[in-house]
């Protein structure tokens, strides 16, 4: 009788990298020795670390509207970035050819970056290393997880979903993206890092006309998996979201204005502590001295109770990383326990000049851009208050459950914010919606304003894209329900 052959599976990390040389490296006749030859070249001046970074990035979309898939894009982009850091300063060249030859002249233009000060000349092309990692989701090409047929009916069921809900639903626009991301970091140290990132989003907004009025919705989500996820249940979920906030708007009156308590629905209204408060938490701004939380370590930054996360290892989730774009492993930072601050978010190089460690958040858009301190998952932990309980505590005051755009200044900490589906509440009962609602405040301060915090914690369905100089990257944001006293609200009535 035959011997059945038993197989052998690689250890994820391994996988991953085995993943990231056979598209990266080997159809351009490149090996770990001629990255380290790379790297040589950079540290014949003296820095303070290097680093190669490799992408290959596969992306489709498909838009519906008026019932019609009308368009459809499909597009590769592949490079390499090279980097030389010396204190804090940082030389960086890209190119969209990757061959042994565009490496190296990448290479001699970083290595102008002459030493200065401090920094030192770092060893380079020592013994490869594979450094540790998460195994967050499966190392899939999400584009391949259906077909265009299926693609072009999970479309149209979001249409038809959407029309039969009300008939006041005059128009609905779908979209369904999907993009293949490998990603490989050589480090002048000779470590090696590699990740495999599937992303999955679909996106519904409906128009819904009444007595001559229009109003806009909107729903969707994603993350990182494959197109699979979008099984009937999460489609009606979406719908129901888009179609509800549509309706909604088309009976909301002006908002009121002035100061006023708010409560802050659970979920993607974490989008305000993503912005107030997560970006003036990042390393950068807090080595610079220019966030108004620098230098307050350890100290009371906020209410009782409240406690902020920035995590980059929830399995499948839209922010969620294995390593990050320096090949660090993600981790689970507590950013502010209990109302203390207790740490940055913080990228390979301003973890060094702060002399602390890096906390897995060195983040790039692409290849063609340099790394920085950049949020993952940002979310505050739940309560012991019932959303009910908290809605019933307002007097008179706005109770927001979402949010559209927003911008903070991070010296400052002054935020913006306008609510896309808000209502006013008076005696502890919400009256009617409300439109135009535009919440200003203060992000340290907005902190030690929180007065309730709900056991409802939420996050996003999966649909956030954080701007920063210029880099988008996707980000995940999330929080309970939250009054928060004396914010002023900027309204139309």
């Amino acid at each position: 009788m035959p011997r059945m052959a038993r197989m052998i599976s690689r250890e994820p990390t391994l996988e991953r990298l085995a993943t990231a040389k056979s598209l990266l490296l080997e159809p351009f006749g490149l090996d770990e020795t001629k990255l380290a030859q790379a790297l040589a070249v950079i540290g014949e001046h003296r820095i303070d670390d290097a680093d190669l970074y490799f992408q290959y990035t596969r992306s489709e979309g498909w838009s519906l509207e008026e019932g019609i898939v009308k368009s459809g894009s499909f597009g590769i982009d592949q490079g390499v970035g090279v980097r030389a850091v010396a204190g804090e300063k940082t030389a960086f060249a890209y190119s969209d050819d990757i061959s042994e030859a565009s490496l190296l002249d990448a290479a001699r233009t970083v290595r102008s970056i002459a030493a200065a000060g401090a920094s030192r000349r770092v060893k380079v092309g020592g013994a490869p290393t594979v450094a540790g990692s998460r195994v967050l989701y499966a190392p899939m090409d999400p584009i391949a997880t259906l077909d265009s047929t299926q693609k072009v009916a999970l479309l149209e069921k979001v249409e038809q979903l959407a029309r039969k809900r009300d008939p006041r639903i005059v128009q609905v626009m779908a979209g369904l993206a999907s993009e293949y991301d490998v990603v490989m970091v050589a480090r002048a140290d000779g470590t090696l890092a590699a990740d495999v990132r599937p992303l999955v989003r679909l996106s519904v907004t409906v128009i819904a006309e009444q007595n001559g009025r229009r109003e806009v919705g909107s729903g969707g989500g994603g993350g990182r998996f494959g197109l699979g996820y979008f099984h009937d249940d999460v489609i009606v979920g979406y719908v129901d979201q888009a179609v509800n906030a549509a309706l909604t708007n088309l009976e909301s009156r002006p908002a009121p204005a002035g100061e006023m308590d708010v409560v802050l629905g659970p979920g993607w209204p974490g989008i305000l502590l993503h912005e107030a408060i997560g970006h003036g938490l990042e390393g950068d701004f807090n080595r610079k001295g220019s966030s108004a939380f620098s230098g307050r370590i350890g100290q009371r930054v906020a209410a009782k109770g409240v406690t902020v996360l920035d995590d980059g290892t929830i399995p499948d989730r839209r922010g969620s990383l294995n390593v990050d774009d320096e090949g660090n492993a993600s981790q689970r930072n507590v950013l502010i326990e209990d109302g203390i601050l207790r740490g940055y978010i913080q990228d390979a190089m301003n973890a060094r000049l702060m002399k602390v460690k890096p906390t897995g958040n060195g983040r790039r858009e692409s290849y063609a851009h340099v790394p920085m301190p950049r949020m993952t998952n940002t979310y505050m932990l739940g309560g012991d208050k019932s959303r009910d309980e908290i809605v019933a505590s307002l007097k008179r005051g706005l109770y927001a459950t979402n949010f559209g755009g927003g911008q903070v200044d991070i010296t400052s900490g002054k935020f913006v914010f306008s609510a896309s589906e808000a209502f006013w509440v008076e005696n502890g009962k919400i009256q009617y919606p409300v439109k135009g609602a535009t919440i200003i405040g203060n992000g340290p301060d907005a902190l030690t304003r929180v007065k309730m915090i709900g056991n409802d914690m939420e996050l996003d369905t999966g649909v956030g894209t954080c701007g920063k100089e210029g880099q988008s990257v996707p980000v995940g944001v999330g929080q309970p329900t939250l009054r928060i006293d004396g914010l002023t609200v900027g309204g139309t009535a």
